[in-house]
């Protein structure tokens, strides 16, 4: 593995823990927008209002342990898989932007591996409404793993969160680019803060307008008692048609406004602290 690659592992391990600590609040809201029995809330405030009410101001952070010790392998995959994929596509640094989206969508193919087991921890500790039989996250990993086992347990919704990340995080990192590529034509290269906490967020905002009905098919997948049945393909279309079925096509984005609004700060926090840090380790590695 050579020097460049670890720089990128230890900079999205940084990237991944600023993502959470700042976006968790919003992703619970997110979360239980998308899989929470119909009528149980009225919108993303109703949901605010009732998780604190009910279950105090940290259930907001409910589920933030799996994610906050998985991170740091998901990002640090995503962005090295990213760094790899692009020197795989062009030996030339400055990429176009489809090659660009070429490479994100490449990571994030890779990515799911980690995030996939990652995230279905969360959703179903996200999932649980503060009642006595709340489990707790060990609690989840070893029920799910006794009662599954590795693919129907621990990789549930593997193929839905590839078919989520391959958009995603084209997306993602297309929109990062294009906004840092038009501050770089007045700011050079060394962009202020500002500038890619901005492109940061472009960058988040994309990766859910890309692929946001995936996920709400995601966190459905992961939540459900029993694992789904037929191909990938199979239970993806009829988690689809079931939702539409039951809410319109407004079902598909239930829970959008909140992970737009989320994305602004944790996709720029995630990408500031990555550029900072690898900027900070290439000055003191000169790699």
């Amino acid at each position: 593995m050579d020097a460049s690659t670890i720089n990128e592992l230890i900079a999205g391990s940084v990237g991944g823990a600023a993502q959470v600590l700042v976006g968790q609040p919003l992703d619970t809201i997110k979360t239980r927008a998308q899989v929470a029995p119909k009528g149980m809330f009225k919108g993303p405030m109703d949901i605010l209002v009732q998780t604190v009410r009910k279950e105090g101001f940290f259930a907001l952070y409910k589920g933030m342990a799996s994610p906050l010790i998985g991170i740091a392998g998901v990002n640090s995959l995503l962005f090295a898989a990213y760094g790899v994929s692009k020197r795989l596509i062009s030996p030339f640094p400055q990429l176009s932007l489809k090659e660009i989206a070429a490479a994100g969508a490449t990571a994030g193919a890779i990515n799911a591996i980690l995030a996939s087991p990652v995230e279905m921890f969360k959703v179903r500790m996200q999932g649980q409404y503060g009642s006595p039989g709340d489990k707790r996250l060990r609690e989840v990993v070893s029920e799910m793993w006794s009662r599954w086992g590795f693919r129907k347990g621990i990789m549930r919704g593997y193929w839905v969160t590839v078919a989520r990340e391959i958009p995603a995080y084209a997306g993602f990192y297309t929109a990062f680019e294009f906004s840092k590529r038009k501050f770089s034509k007045t700011y050079g290269n060394q962009l202020p803060v500002w500038a890619l906490l901005t492109s940061g967020a472009t960058g988040g905002i994309a990766y859910w307008l890309a692929c946001y009905p995936l996920d709400v098919v995601k966190s459905r997948v992961q939540l459900r008692e029993a694992p789904p049945s037929g191909t990938p393909v199979q239970y993806i279309a009829h988690e689809l048609r079931t939702i539409v079925s039951e809410s319109g096509l407004r079902g598909l984005f239930r829970g959008l406004t909140p992970s737009l609004i989320r994305s602004v700060p944790a996709a720029a926090s995630t990408f500031a602290a990555f550029e900072l840090t690898r900027e900070f380790l290439r000055d003191t590695t000169g790699v």
